[in-house]
């Protein structure tokens, strides 16, 4: 890898090359015998790799210079990258010429979270390092696989183009991994749609007429997916498969939308990662579609699964389309033979068994590839491998080593590498080169640390210059990043700070810093591709609009909401511990935590009930109903209440509003670890749930209300219903009592007495015929509320009733005045209760 001192500073990074460039070349100048630690590389740098074409193996030389980092997982890491030179003297390999530009990925994380988690999950199912990291005969066969997978998509899905192109694989010996080069897309993941009929679209399914079902291109991404999943299945990949597998909830990142086939929302899907990241273990299903995946393979024998494939399955399907692979012959054997070489790599006690008792050339295979492995990852030099791969005492030595954690790797270069090996006998020997070694690691962490965000890159330069001012940082270097900053950055804090109390009232009471606020989301929209070039044009060009001016000022007000919540959730807390001093340490936390955890799981929060009232506010000064219809019910409710305007607008501004929603509604889910990823199933779960599900709650109702415009209104049921009510509460009371002895109460059968207003409530609603829904939501409260007194007052004489030595009756006032506290609190809940599950019987999904 060649290094590019780079002043050109790009702000879209959010660090600065040149300052990690001079911390590269201070690491050189401290002549350590060790290389440099990298994980990742950066824009602008240049790298020279030694390449084999998938399809036919020409060997070459690429010179690649590094564009952007695109992502990573846990599979590897992705970068847009551009072929300055080819050097092919085997011939050209198809599809990769000089000055194009072409995605390279290396098959080792990023981060070491998910380095480890990965290797730890790999090694339990296979016993070995993760192999198509450390084994380019792995990767190698994964190439070759998805070779094929993409001629199969020519038959079965109508195009190869349905596969991206793999052209070369290779080994980056900086970074220790095998990698690969491919087709780069164009493309982006899922748009969010606007769709008010969502029962529409459960019912769906792929292959199913689709007419008057909305959200096309989430439809046309499901169905594409399923039909790669059934080809892989019928070629023998079932394993990769589970790379597009619906329901494991992140697959669908896997598969983009070329930009050229816009604006045609169901053509131009492609599938682009065949790299699985992590093992499927028997007792450790990571989302729903693995446990039946789990079920499945253990069925058929496949107790671990990753990436195994069926070589005959494949064969078949190549002979009976024998003239679509008539190219492929070569490769097929060159699969057959990387796939056996890849499969007694490791031992892999579920696939071998007891092979591994009596077969002496699997386990010279298993330590020849093992060798090479150590040699990638830099625990062995060359030399050793190239002397180690023959078998042997030091062979097994090395290779069981592995088994201690840590100790053991520093055991293997201290025995293996002999560039490790000066390493550690300066640093016990040379207190000049103990000090160089103190130094270098110091610029390590500080490219780590600004590259991440942790610290700027002036903050950085300080550091470098001083040990002790480094060394306060490392405690904190264990923290989340951005608390990290917020501990060592005064500046930093400050800005939080700001944007977190201060923000918010300048976006309420400025105009210029609301259309500032809009101008950045919209510019960071169109980067996220949530909105194209020519809607974040149309939305720009109407922003000064009254209403749009309306929309953002009464978000600033949702935005000061925020914390509202929090505050008197932690104040209630205080004073129930001030006012308690009885309590334990331990019973005071418990309380305390109860409390907090209660304010936010209740549906209508201090928060969201001052967001209610605002809205409440503008509609009484405005005397406008209409233009906050829907703002106005949902702003009273906890988290959806954030989206009560991007939902009011989307009649008016559907594309704003659809955006907004989308920006509101995912940005908070992204911190979700792995299913949070943009593009996943949960962020457009997310953005259903707040956005096109009260659209379509919003069209069950009237479809409703359309239904009974032509019925005659009813209110008779009412009291009938009522008396029904009060004699199941009666009854309950009095089996209770005759069961146990004890008297009853709300307080004994609530788990009965519970439903009783809640059955109240739908049938005053289902019986009222042409009733307005705001009448029948009276009628539901006042039924329900006037059952909770009369229950006090029944429940009252039954405890009269069967109470013992008692012969003369209650009188009426001496009734009422037992019951009172009782009654007021029990009609409460019951008309709570009715009106709960009259909302809910009105806005329940229509059956078809």
């Amino acid at each position: 890898m060649k290094p590019t001192a780079n002043d050109i500073d790009s702000g879209d990074l959010g660090y600065s090359l040149s300052t990690l460039a001079r911390f590269r070349a201070a690491f050189a100048e401290q002549r350590l015998f060790r290389p440099l630690r990298r994980r990742r590389y950066d824009p602008g740098d240049e790298l020279h790799y030694d390449i084999t074409g998938v399809l036919p193996p020409h060997k070459g030389r690429a010179h690649l210079k590094v564009d952007r980092f695109v992502g990573g997982g846990f599979a590897g890491q992705v970068y847009r990258v551009r072929a300055l030179d080819l050097k092919l003297p085997d011939g050209p390999i198809p599809g990769l010429e000089a000055g194009q530009t072409y995605a390279l990925k290396l098959l080792v994380p990023t981060k070491g979270f998910a380095r480890l988690l990965r290797s730890l999950l790999y090694a339990v199912g296979f016993q070995g390092p993760f192999s198509p990291q450390v084994n380019p005969t792995a990767a190698r066969a994964g190439a070759l696989w998805q070779k094929f997978i993409r001629r199969g998509a020519g038959i079965r899905l109508d195009s190869e183009d349905a596969v991206v192109d793999i052209l070369a694989t290779l080994v980056d010996p900086d970074l220790g991994t095998s990698g690969e080069i491919s087709e780069w897309v164009d493309g982006r993941i899922w748009r969010f749609e606007v769709d008010d009929d969502l029962d529409a679209r459960k019912r769906w399914k792929p292959g199913r007429p689709d007419t008057g079902v909305g959200s096309p291109e989430y439809r046309a991404k499901k169905a594409f997916m399923a039909d790669l999943v059934r080809l892989l299945h019928e070629m023998g990949a079932p394993e990769l498969a589970r790379q597009y597998e619906w329901w494991t909830c992140k697959s669908q990142p896997n598969a983009l939308k070329r930009l050229s086939d816009d604006p045609d929302p169901r053509a131009g899907h492609v599938a682009v990662d065949f790299r699985a990241g992590l093992a499927l273990l028997p007792f450790l299903p990571m989302s729903p579609a693995d446990v039946w995946l789990i079920i499945r393979g253990l069925f058929k024998g496949r107790v671990v699964q990753f990436d195994r494939g069926d070589l005959q399955r494949l064969q078949q399907f190549v002979e009976d389309h024998s003239p679509a692979f008539a190219d492929m012959q070569a490769a097929f054997q060159e699969l057959i033979k990387t796939d056996r070489e890849y499969r007694e790599s490791l031992p892999d006690i579920t696939g071998h068994n007891i092979r591994l008792l009596y077969s002496p050339s699997l386990w010279r295979s298993i330590m020849r590839q093992h060798m090479t492995g150590l040699a990638l990852r830099k625990h062995i030099d060359a030399t050793t491998a190239a002397q180690a791969s023959e078998g042997g005492l030091r062979a097994a030595a090395l290779y069981w080593l592995g088994i201690l954690p840590f100790l053991g790797r520093l055991i293997r270069r201290i025995w293996g590498h002999a560039q490790y090996r000066r390493h550690y006998i300066g640093l016990i020997s040379s207190p000049g080169y103990i000090g160089r070694t103190w130094k270098a690691r110091r610029f390590e962490a500080l490219i780590r640390w600004h590259r991440g965000g942790r610290v700027t890159d002036r903050k950085a330069e300080r550091l470098s210059l001083s040990p002790v001012r480094f060394a306060t940082h490392l405690p904190l270097s264990l923290l989340p990043v951005d608390l990290h900053r917020f501990l060592s950055d005064r500046r930093f804090a400050r800005e939080r700070l700001d944007f977190i109390f201060l923000r918010p009232l300048r976006l309420y009471f400025r105009a210029d810093a609301r259309e500032q606020w809009l101008q950045d989301t919209i510019t960071q929209g169109e980067k996220n591709g949530m909105l194209t070039t020519e809607e974040s044009a149309l939305i720009r060009s109407r922003v000064k609009e009254p209403y749009i001016q309306k929309y953002l000022k009464s978000l600033a007000v949702h935005v000061c909401t925020v914390p509202i919540t929090q505050i008197v959730s932690v104040m209630v807390a205080v004073i129930y511990v001030r006012l308690h001093p009885e309590l334990s340490w331990q019973e005071a936390s418990l309380a305390a935590g109860l409390i907090l955890g209660l304010f936010q799981v209740i549906p209508i929060s201090p928060g969201s009930l001052v967001r209610g009232l605002y809205v409440t506010f503008l509609v009484l000064r405005e005397r406008n109903f209409k233009d906050y219809n829907i703002a106005f019910f949902l702003s009273f409710f906890k988290y959806i209440g954030y989206l009560a305007f991007p939902i009011q607008m989307a009649y008016r501004y559907p594309d704003l509003a659809r955006f907004m929603a989308g920006h509101w509604a995912t940005g908070a889910v992204h911190i979700v670890p792995v299913f949070g990823e943009r593009g996943a199933l949960l962020e457009h779960a997310i953005f259903d749930l707040f956005y096109n599900y009260p659209l379509t709650v919003r069209r069950r109702v009237k479809r409703r209300q359309e239904a009974r415009a032509g019925h005659t209104k009813r209110a008779w049921h009412v009291i009938p219903t009522l008396l029904v009510g009060l004699w199941l509460l009666a009854s309950f009371d009095i089996l209770y009592t005759q069961l146990t002895g004890n008297q009853a109460g709300f307080n004994q059968i609530w788990w009965a007495a519970l439903w009783v207003p809640a059955l109240v409530g739908v049938a005053v609603t289902n019986w009222a015929g042409g009733m307005s829904f705001g009448r029948r939501l009276g009628t539901a409260a006042l039924s329900g509320g006037l059952l909770g007194w009369l229950y006090a007052v029944s429940s009252a004489l039954v405890k009269q009733l069967f109470a013992e030595g008692v012969s003369e009756p209650l009188s009426l006032q001496a009734l009422l005045g037992s019951t009172a506290a009782a009654g007021f609190w029990q009609a409460f809940l019951f008309a709570l209760l009715a009106v709960l599950a009259l909302l809910i019987a009105e806005t329940r999904r229509i059956r078809a």
